[in-house]
């Protein structure tokens, strides 16, 4: 078998053409799925769920005649799954609400002289919808990561919409996560025409504030449309690891950890970059070593080959410059003493430090949220926290005198605007 993945040098002309085509490697939208989309959710604005139960019975399974979930369903998916399962989603769950309950906000006041007195109310938003893909690709993780900052911001109804399996039935997992993060309203609804019934409302799905989670491109698309109307999280692109390694670093694990991302898609990018020709070498030993025993191993192939890639460099610090113009997903920082370097990276989505914190970690288990910005985004977004779902609104009294104070300065910004009316509103009152 020939190498699964390539090594260049960092400034070889390959290596910058390689980070070049990274940003191109999921633009554009086909013009057929933007047009399937808009009819899809024209089709659901007008006819509500007789639209969805019509999309869902093509789509998905002819055998749902029902778009809610029901609690004896929630119920049987529980006696259908295995009890260490639910003990990892709990133990999960529970780190995961220690980490946002510390990104939690706080309404507050200030009062100044003259009866001067200013705000802010910070809430959560009141009905924010989850989209969940299912079928063969069932992330009971992503449920947590999408539900629990919800909860925590004070989100008053968490929605999740999920596409059925064949039979009709939501995935045991899916369905337990969902209790498990709180979920109050769970339908079998998947598609553009889930984050439609969400945008627009249904007779049967109220429509909400917000909608988040990942989805296909016909899901993507959809978001895109009807933001404006709702809010959304963000447009996710493929997944992307970047590995920052020195001579010290493992070789086993760094195969294993640039896999654990390929595996998720064929368009997903597994970088290395390190000082080290050896280490390199030994990585590449190890890739084909550990991909036979992989079930998603034609997926990981075709990552590798496509859109992963071993840079040499001169420096640790060559090397982090270099991660902070990809903006990776997920940068792991697998080098002696890795906080002498966090200050240093300023645009990665999730940093992992050291040997023993792989990326699954913070997938599964750590706390942190694993929803993060994709495709260069995290020069400018973060990752999904309790800040995506709260909104806030800032208040104000003034005494008479404390107007009175500050009423020409008001008018004179006023009329230099052109803005007369504004101007009289301050005047009426001293008149």
């Amino acid at each position: 078998m020939n190498d699964l993945i390539k090594i260049v040098k960092g400034k070889s002309e390959e290596g910058i053409n390689y980070l070049n085509s990274l940003k191109e490697r999921a633009e554009g939208i086909e013009s057929d799925v933007s047009k399937t989309v808009f009819e899809i959710l024209k089709d659901i604005k007008k006819n509500g769920d007789s639209a969805v139960l019509k999309y869902t019975q093509t789509f998905d399974s002819e055998k749902v005649s029902s778009l809610i979930v029901t609690r004896e369903e929630i119920q049987n998916a529980y006696n259908n799954i295995d009890s260490e399962f639910v003990e990892a989603l709990k133990t999960a769950k529970e780190n995961i609400m220690d980490f946002h309950e510390q990104q939690k906000e706080r309404s507050w006041i200030t009062t100044k002289k003259d009866g001067v007195v200013m705000g802010q109310t910070v809430r959560g938003l009141q009905r924010v919808g989850i989209y969940v893909p299912g079928g063969t690709a069932a992330y009971p993780s992503s449920v947590l990561m999408n539900a629990i900052p919800a909860k925590v911001a004070g989100v008053d109804k968490i929605v999740m919409v999920t596409p059925p399996r064949k039979d009709g039935t939501i995935s045991e997992s899916i369905l337990v996560a969902a209790h498990i993060a709180g979920v109050d309203e769970i339908y079998k609804v998947g598609g553009a025409q889930a984050v439609a019934a969400l945008a627009y409302g249904t007779e049967t799905i109220e429509k909400v504030d917000k909608i988040v989670g990942p989805g296909n491109i016909f899901v993507a698309t959809a978001k895109r449309s009807v933001f404006g109307l709702v809010d959304i999280d963000m447009i996710a692109g493929p997944s992307e690891i970047l590995i920052i390694s020195d001579e010290s670093g493992d070789a086993k694990f760094i195969a294993a950890d640039l896999m654990s991302q390929a595996e998720h898609d064929k368009l997903a990018s597994s970088i290395l970059v390190t000082t080290s020709k050896e280490l390199a070498v030994k990585v590449q030993a190890e890739l084909k070593l550990q991909i036979e025993a992989l079930s998603r191993k034609e997926i990981i192939e075709a990552s590798l080959r496509d859109f992963g890639l071993i840079i040499l460099v001169d420096t640790i610090s060559e090397a982090i410059e270099m991660g902070n113009k990809i903006a990776p997903e997920h940068l792991e920082l697998i080098v002696n003493n890795p906080f002498e370097y966090l200050g240093e990276i300023k645009n990665a989505g999730s940093i992992f430090m050291g040997s023993y914190s792989p990326e699954p970690l913070g997938d599964y288990m750590a706390g942190p949220n694993h929803v993060l910005p994709t495709s260069g985004s995290a020069r400018f977004f973060s990752p999904l926290s309790v800040d995506d779902f709260i909104k806030k609104s800032s208040y104000i009294y003034y005494s008479e005198k404390a107007l009175y104070d500050v009423k020409d300065k008001i008018v004179k910004l006023a009329d230099t605007e052109g803005l007369t009316a504004h101007a009289n509103s301050i005047k009426v009152r001293f008149k």
